[in-house]
């Protein structure tokens, strides 16, 4: 397949997976499924990486229809679920009902769940400004924007320590992630029904809990503090200082000097000097979870981070170290976790590659003397293609597809191959 082809493929997928309502001649929402059976709702993080591919894809008008879609029901302290069921209010999965407060108006109209996702959303918004200098657009959004950042930051940040908690395995948009396994208190290794009734117990509670936040921080059932979560956190407080900077708005500092101090909690509480890591910690006392996923990774992104530590992060597990080197990297536990499984099951990100890992760290690589690195990443993404189409995810030894099929995330791969080294 040629680049060409490739692009081709990609606006295709993105064009047969979308959804839209008009009302009074504006759309009353514009999305794009992720997948066309299985995902049929908007994702906040789903939409972010859509926006990505769409204006690598030259689609920087539909990409902004996607983010006023993904802002339409906004609360009005700024909160944003990570689900919105427009005209589709039956869950996907029966377990889905627990993910939202109780209210009868959610049998009948479009709503929101009460869980978040990796807050992307500014990054996105900066990539369309960047694409279209469109002033008024990032004006008509940034107040919105503004509100979603201070509700994380009022809400989640339960500790005073600037790092955002997830009360959900479901927020980290890594749904089964072996290192819930932890809080979880699963300690069996393979995926198995306790581990499933274990993660559906946790969003029952909350739902009991009628996601009342003080409550479920009091309860302290599941509290994690995601490495990648939080780096996205960082990355994007600094998008945001960016944007209102494009302004002249005053309060760029205040967003400039969070993400400084997400950044310094992120050395501070997650790393890891022994093992060279970043690594998740649960619980009030702020307990290390030592189970290597690519998100060990995901702060070395962050200017904030010395040159010495990302160094020695990336040369130990990723150049030197074969936890990660596959075939088809990278896959979402090391090969020598007790977790590991790279085959198809319904406990995903627990072996399998998933295209968003490469994404995510593709950009600092290309840009830090890893261009090799780099440069599989994006190769052995558009080889799972041409072997395996547009899947979910993937065998990281055989490049077997898995999962939803024409599932858009493999679409990243135009945004990655658009990037330019700045070295």
């Amino acid at each position: 397949m040629t680049d060409e082809e490739l692009v081709k493929k990609v606006r295709e997928i993105i064009y047969e997976n979308m959804e839209m309502a008009e009302e009074d001649d504006s759309p009353r929402y514009h999305y794009t499924r992720p997948a066309p059976n299985r995902y049929p709702y908007q994702f906040f993080w789903d939409t972010c990486f859509h926006v990505f591919i769409l204006v690598a894809i030259d689609e920087v008008e539909m990409a902004k229809k996607h983010i006023y879609s993904l802002l339409k029901l906004q609360e009005e302290d700024g909160f944003i679920g990570h689900m919105i069921y427009w005209d589709r209010l039956k869950p996907g999965r029966w377990a889905d009902i627990f993910q939202s407060k109780f209210s009868y108006k959610n049998f009948f109209n479009s709503h929101m769940s009460s869980l978040i996702q990796p807050p992307l959303i500014a990054q996105a918004v900066s990539r369309i400004f960047n694409a279209s200098g469109d002033l008024e657009f990032l004006k008509e959004v940034l107040p919105k924007i503004k509100r979603y950042y201070n509700w994380l930051a009022e809400n989640r940040d339960f500790d005073g320590d600037k790092l955002l908690s997830i009360i959900s395995p479901f927020e980290s948009g890594m749904d089964w992630k072996p290192t819930y396994d932890v809080p979880l208190n699963f300690n069996e290794g393979k995926a198995n029904f306790t581990l499933y009734r274990k993660v559906i117990w946790t969003d029952f509670l909350n739902f009991l809990h009628n996601y009342d936040l003080k409550r479920i921080h009091k309860n302290g059932h599941f509290l994690v503090k995601d490495a990648g979560f939080n780096t996205i956190y960082a990355q994007n407080l600094t998008s945001l200082g960016e944007l209102c900077e494009k302004v002249g708005d005053r309060e760029l500092r205040v967003f400039y000097n969070r993400a400084e101090e997400v950044t310094g909690s992120i050395v501070n509480v997650l790393y890891d000097k022994e093992d060279a890591a970043f690594y998740d910690v649960y619980g009030k006392e702020n307990k290390k979870i030592k189970v290597l996923t690519p998100t060990i990774f995901y702060p070395v992104v962050l200017s904030g981070i010395s040159e010495e530590v990302k160094k020695q992060v990336i040369e130990k597990h990723l150049v030197q170290g074969d936890e990660f080197n596959l075939s088809y990297p990278l896959p979402s536990v090391a090969k020598n976790s007790p977790a590991f499984n790279p085959k198809e099951s319904i406990y995903i990100w627990r072996g399998p590659t998933w295209i968003v890992n490469n994404w995510f760290l593709h950009q600092f690589l290309k840009n830090n003397g890893y261009e090799e690195f780099a440069g599989k990443l994006t190769s052995s993404i558009k080889e799972l293609i041409e072997k395996s189409g547009f899947r979910e995810y993937y065998d990281p030894f055989t490049g077997e597809g898995y999962g939803a099929q024409d599932f858009t995330w493999a679409g990243l791969v135009i945004d990655m191959m658009k990037i330019k080294n700045t070295r």
